[in-house]
């Protein structure tokens, strides 16, 4: 069900091509921040350790099969009807990316050296 709604809402979303797989990664600080903000904000509905909780788990297991543009357009731009909001008043669309990519690798700790 989760699958079918994330490619759903991408396709909903049209073109994601701003998601290039050539996507700057962001520079040290920024990286932390992200890391945090992911650990904190998204943790408060996806859970502290992101094996769910309001939302669905965002763990690299639970992410495998997903595209990763789809993956970066739901954190980009949320999904209507759902709790799940847009970020990108928050996070620029590499950004965005940026999570996907690793979330799907296992997301660091905050007290983990970014990759």
């Amino acid at each position: 069900m989760l699958r079918v709604a994330a490619v759903l809402s991408a396709l909903l979303l049209g073109p994601v091509s701003a998601f290039a797989q050539s996507a700057p990664a962001p520079d040290a600080s920024r990286a932390r921040e992200l890391v945090r903000m992911v650990r904190q904000d998204c943790g408060s509905c996806h859970g502290m350790r992101l094996t769910g909780g309001l939302g669905p788990a965002l763990t690299r297991e639970a992410l495998a099969d997903f595209p990763i543009d789809s993956l970066a357009a739901v954190i980009f731009h949320g999904r209507p009807g759902t709790p799940m909001p847009p970020w990108k008043a928050m996070l620029s669309e590499p950004e965005a990316r940026w999570i996907a990519l690793r979330l799907q690798q296992g997301f660091p700790e905050e007290s983990e050296g970014v990759r």
